[in-house]
């Protein structure tokens, strides 16, 4: 756990209103230290990533789901690019939750979401999710009341599942401001290269935003625990919510801690083969280590192999020398 992870986690109620967008919790520095941690954690996410693909070839059965809900403009498709990004998109699979179409209308709401679950070693991805379901079918009442007050307790048991089944989830709410959101729309119309990113209906929810947080209040409240918390992240500053998901996607894969998996063949023996068949380059470590490596850990350098052999001729000449030496005296 992290000072950015653990000032971000909801186990029992949240008041969004007293979340401030644009704050940074758990994290003192700015845009620039952001950019510098989030750089920095590059490589020891991949390595996770990695690993955990990698157990999955030996029978790990665990994965991780990142689930991100968010207002639009919130940036969820930042963190697809900056977050997610840093990792080997083979063991990613992303997920965007539009509106269901017919067949997936004529099953129970979480049957889609089941079709989608990352399998074992992969990274699973949702922009948008079940949540959907109880978010937007409130807001505009698609659903009835009632029904929608039993999606919570489905939710509920759906993630304890998943949980029950090896897979981590990471539940991210982007709470980003009415004010930032509007600027952000602004921006898609007065930018041509953006233009492509608008949409009408952006608008049209905007209208219903006081509903919507009430919306996603009641909906964190009611699935919130202590073993599958959520994680609602600042979002103005778009730096801090991809460094904080950063953050929960690296504590995810370290509770995972996967391992490497052990050969199943004899590593000894292959590469006693693979030197055989010739033209293979042996690397300056694997004949014994560099002067420098042994310098860096302490040791002491050896001497030069060829210094070694003129020492031993010298020694034998000296030695020739005295013995010709008493047999003259004698």
């Amino acid at each position: 756990m992290t000072a950015i992870t653990d000032a971000l986690r909801i186990t029992r109620s949240v008041r969004l209103a007293d979340i401030d967008p644009r704050s940074t919790p758990g994290f003192a520095g700015d845009k620039q230290a952001g950019a510098v941690v989030l750089a920095a954690g590059a490589e020891p996410l991949a390595d996770l990533q990695e690993r955990l693909f990698a157990a999955s070839r030996a029978g790990d059965e665990r994965s991780v789901l990142l689930m991100v809900q968010g207002m639009d403009t919130a940036g969820k498709g930042g963190i697809m690019r900056h977050v997610v990004g840093q990792v080997d998109p083979q063991g990613v699979a992303i997920k965007a939750f539009k509106a269901p179409s017919a067949a997936e209308r004529r099953h129970d709401f979480l049957w889609r979401i089941e079709k989608a679950l990352p399998t074992p070693g992969m990274i699973g991805v949702f922009d948008r999710s079940h949540y959907e379901d109880v978010l937007i079918h409130r807001v505009q009442g698609l659903t009835p009341a009632d029904e929608i007050q039993e999606r919570y307790g489905k939710i509920v048991e759906f993630e304890q599942q998943i949980a029950d089944r090896g897979i981590r989830l990471v539940k991210v709410m982007l709470h980003i401001s009415r004010q930032e959101q509007g600027a952000r729309l602004l921006e898609r119309l007065d930018r041509s290269d953006k233009h492509w990113k608008y949409n009408p209906g952006d608008v049209d929810e905007r209208g219903h935003w006081d509903d919507y947080m009430e919306a996603y209040q009641v909906a964190i409240n009611r699935t919130a625990r202590a073993s599958d918390p959520w994680y609602v992240v600042p979002a103005d500053r778009k730096w801090f919510a991809r460094l904080a998901v950063h953050e929960l996607l690296v504590e995810a894969l370290e509770g995972i801690d996967p391992q490497w998996p052990a050969a199943d063949f004899d590593v000894a023996a292959e590469r006693e083969r693979l030197l055989a068949t010739g033209d293979v380059p042996v690397p300056e470590a694997a004949q014994g280590g560099s002067t420098k490596a042994k310098q860096d850990k302490g040791e002491k350098p050896e001497k030069p192999k060829q210094g070694k052999k003129k020492d031993k001729q010298k020694d034998k000449q000296d030695k020739r020398a005295k013995q010709e030496q008493r047999e003259r005296s004698q």
